[in-house]
């Protein structure tokens, strides 16, 4: 550890040096654990727990990031702060990565059997997974490791078999036959979010469906289809019971093409009128709104399309082709029929399975579903009462949306990998039971060898009980009673459905209480041009790369500056840039203060100075201000708005003024001048405050700074900023105004920099102070002196508030070279904002442009009015009316 005044500050600012050294110090020390503050009041977040398979992206980082700077922050506020890890054991994409690796050695699952296969993928995920793990530990995630936990771990599947348990048994887990989505690609039942849309152009075929009742089979009803190979699994038309057109139709019948079976004509309200005809053709077996129709209109069912995608025996003569095949030899056997009245492209969404690639299939399949509605009211309830709240707030209209109409949930999947459903099947009269362990035999028979249900849960229902059974649930574990609720979630608002609302339900039926008192919402990461990041559209930016190249502080902060709430962030890699000078001005001014002005070692909290001068009270008030709007922004989790105050205070004001103000009291001073102790002092303990409130967003840098500036203890655990109020010197602003716009004038002139010049201050309210005067000498290279000059010209006026500063032009310029150069430069800014003003002007251009271009142009227009008018007065000063 650094020590305080050494002088390893002397080189430059090195992230790679900095980081890696630093996350190890803290892991071995064991910081990150909530003991580090034993009689601290509990604040817990547990992570969203990654793919075991996945690496880091930019949706993880900005995540993590928002995460940790929450949980550093209590940790130095004295909190009992747990942030705990873990990892999903992501049932389809990790039996895809070892059914990969096996395809490679040219075996599949089923050479090695269900037993051998399941080892292979805890092998692989004891030395493959969780490389995720590793490259948190790079972005500086400040986990309690520890308590690092797996999906599928022992507790955690005790949990699952529990939960499952108590389900069933109070009838809200069940075994049905209903609409699922399939992937034939991988043959399992999937979730929505796995479902990936796609905008496709397709066809929309009308076809007729001859009357059985019509005189020489003359008339029918028409229905439009994209999908007309379903049409063979068809058993009923529907049209909408108030849709006047067919309200002679309801209760006929017609015959199906293709396949001669009479089917009938029903109302049903879930019919859209808009859509093709009107009337459309139901297959129960394969859509969703066809099931409940036919539930409904008590219609049979018939699977025509099976888990392989190829047509079963009841498609008949089209039995065992491909869909897509089946799809072509349908429409051109229709055609010969002169059954389609029409075609048409057709724009539609079509689901593809987002790990297999493959369009997803609507399939009336056996599986286990959760009955929700019961589960649903409470976590509504929960959010409306206040007991778990969203921010921003406005994600809520959102939850309630969700809320409404649910489908029961479809939990089973037939993969190998993953929490088995722990029901077993009696294979003499078929009984089903559900236990935590395997009975011994069927209680209805009692014969023995019982099978083993062949599915595995749904990821997402062991992630549902992520808050709690991490915690040691359904044990009286000390981690939960101390720790639960915990009290944050951080997530992407793309999963409030799939996760936190399940979160809601499965918490308050098993524990009574909300998972968390905060929902703490955030935007997708974006590419800069607002478009979703891809590697095949080759606009990701990888976090490692980003952290390779500019250091884990600088992703951070970029992220944590642009992540507004709820808002996507558009991500420019040139934010990581900046955020990398801003590490290196920081570095650079620790060096002034430590190296070059031999400050330290600071105490780790207090030593504020008593009586500090003009110049150091100024900051002191600012740091005090800064702070405690920061503090109410953290607590708001405006995390973007507070490092932004932060990054602003500390880089236009901090580091730039204050350290240029200071230097009049050190240059040159006897040590034990109470002026120069008074600015080291301050300049002590407005670094040290400003590495701790940094501290959450770049932990490495200021952990290091730290070491070197205080010399005892640690950033991580060191108490937060608590800077006590200081009256600020009157006229601050005005000195402030007064000296930038002197600085204009050197600039705009070409002065040497060292070149000192008189100037005249006019004084009319008698607010100029005796210590302002070293200030625009030091910090401007002016010479103040009180007075006016005579009227007249030759003089140039730098307006500050009330004051006058006149700086006299003789000596200073060559007057007629200055005449001509601002002269020109008149008749330049003239001429655009003439143009500017032309294009203006044109009512077409106002019209036809873009609104961007037509602001673009008045902001050209202003832009070069406000010059004019500028280079006008300075004409003025030298003499040109």
């Amino acid at each position: 550890m650094s020590g305080a005044g050494d002088g390893g500050l002397a080189g430059s600012y090195d992230p790679q040096r900095i980081e890696g050294r630093w996350y190890r110090i803290w892991e071995e020390s064991g910081v990150f654990s909530p003991e580090v503050n034993p009689d601290g009041e509990p604040f817990t977040i547990v992570i969203p727990p990654p793919n075991v398979t996945g690496v880091l992206h930019m949706g993880h980082a900005l995540d993590h990031s928002i995460q940790d700077a929450i949980i550093r922050r209590k940790r130095m506020q004295g909190f009992a702060a747990l942030w705990l890890p873990g990892t999903d054991h992501a049932g389809i994409a990790t039996q895809m990565v070892v059914e990969r690796e096996l395809a490679a050695e040219g075996l599949s699952r089923h050479d090695l059997g269900r037993e051998a296969f399941v080892e292979r993928v805890w092998e692989w995920k004891r030395q493959s997974g969780g490389s995720i793990t590793g490259q948190m530990r790079a972005l500086g995630d400040s986990c309690d490791w520890s308590r690092e936990r797996f999906t599928l771990d022992e507790g955690l599947s005790a949990a699952v078999r529990e939960v499952f348990v108590r389900l069933y048994e109070r009838g809200l887990i069940y075994r049905g036959r209903r609409i699922i989505n399939w992937s034939p690609g991988l043959r399992t039942a999937i979730s929505d979010i796995e479902v990936e849309y796609r905008d496709t152009v397709g066809q929309l075929t009308y076809v007729t469906y001859p009357f059985t009742d019509g005189k020489d089979g003359e008339g029918g009803i028409t229905v439009a289809t994209t999908r007309p190979e379903t049409m063979l699994g068809d058993t009923g038309v529907a049209v909408h019971p108030d849709d006047d057109r067919f309200r002679g139709t309801v209760g006929r019948r017609v015959r199906l093409p293709l396949v001669g079976r009479e089917i009938p004509v029903v109302a049903d309200a879930g019919v859209e009128p808009g859509f093709g005809t009107g009337a459309v053709k139901v297959t129960p077996a394969h859509d969703p709104l066809d099931f409940e129709i036919g539930a409904r209109a008590g219609l049979e069912p018939i699977q025509v399309i099976g888990p392989d995608a190829r047509m079963t025996d009841a498609a008949g003569r089209f039995a065992g082709l491909d869909r897509f095949e089946a799809r072509e030899r349908v429409l051109s056997a229709l055609r010969e029929g002169g059954f389609i009245a029409r075609t048409e492209e057709h724009r539609h969404a079509v689901g593809f399975c987002s790990r297999s690639g493959t369009p997803v299939e609507p399939l009336l399949s056996d599986q286990w579903f959760v009955a929700v509605a019961d589960l649903a009211g409470p976590a509504a309830e929960a959010v409306r009462d206040g007991s778990s709240r969203f921010i921003p707030g406005r994600w809520e209209k959102n939850f309630f949306h969700w809320m409404e109409g649910l489908q029961d949930w479809c939990i089973s999947r037939q993969l190998w990998w993953g929490h088995r459903v722990p029901a077993w099947h009696c294979p003499v009269d078929g009984t089903v039971m559900v236990a935590r362990a395997a009975p011994a035999a069927c209680r209805e028979c009692g014969g023995g060898g019982l099978i083993p249900d062949p599915d595995v849960l749904d990821t997402w229902f062991s992630s549902a009980l992520w808050p709690f059974s991490t915690l040691g649930w359904p044990e009286d574990a000390p981690d939960m009673r101390r720790f639960y609720p915990t009290s944050v979630l951080v997530t992407g608002f793309d999963i409030i459905f799939f996760w936190v609302a399940r979160m809601l339900k499965m918490a308050l039926e098993f524990t009574g209480r909300a998972p968390f008192r905060d929902i703490v919402i955030h935007g997708l990461v974006r590419a800069a041009d607002g478009r979703k990041m891809s590697k095949s559209a080759g606009n990701a930016l990888d976090p490692m790369e980003m952290i390779d190249r500019y250091g884990a502080d600088a992703l951070r902060l970029s992220l944590l500056l642009a992540a507004a709430p709820g808002h996507d962030v558009p991500f420019d890699e040139k934010w990581v840039d900046a955020a990398r000078r801003f590490g290196n001005k920081l570095w650079n001014a620790a060096k002034f203060v430590i190296v070059h002005q031999r400050v330290g070692p600071v105490p780790p909290e207090g030593g504020y100075p008593e009586d500090p001068g003009p110049a150091d009270a100024w900051i002191l008030s600012r740091l005090a201000e800064v702070g405690a709007r920061v503090d109410g922004l953290l607590d708001r989790y405006r995390l973007s708005d507070a490092f932004s105050e932060l990054y602003n205070f500390a880089w236009s004001e901090a580091f730039d003024w204050y350290l240029e103000m200071s230097k009049p009291a050190l240059a040159d001073a006897d040590p034990a001048d109470p002026r120069a102790q008074a600015a080291r002092r301050t300049l002590g303990v407005v670094l040290r405050d400003l590495l701790k409130y940094f501290h959450p967003a770049i932990p490495f840098l200021t952990e290091e700074l730290y070491g070197h500036l205080v010399g005892e203890g640690m950033c991580v655990t060191a108490s937060w900023p608590a800077p006590p109020s200081y009256p600020a010197p009157a006229g601050m602003d005005v000195l402030r105004e007064l000296v930038t716009g002197l600085r204009r004038f050197r600039s705009e002139h070409n002065l040497p920099p060292r070149r000192e010049v008189p100037v005249l201050v006019h004084d009319p309210q008698g607010i100029w102070e005796e210590w302002w005067s070293p200030q625009v000498t030091a910090l401007a290279r002016m010479v103040p002196e009180p007075g006016a000059p005579a009227p007249g010209p030759g003089y140039s006026r730098v307006v500050a508030g009330p004051l006058s500063a006149f700086i006299s032009l003789e000596g200073l310029v060559d007057a007629d070279a200055e005449r001509k150069r601002l002269g020109g430069r008149l008749e330049r800014a003239r001429r655009d904002e003439e143009r500017a003003r032309q294009k203006l002007a044109n009512p077409d251009f106002r019209e036809r442009a873009p609104a961007e271009v037509v602001a673009a142009e008045e902001a050209k227009a202003a832009a070069a009015g406000s010059l004019a008018e500028k280079l006008a007065a300075q004409l003025k000063e030298l003499g040109v009316s």
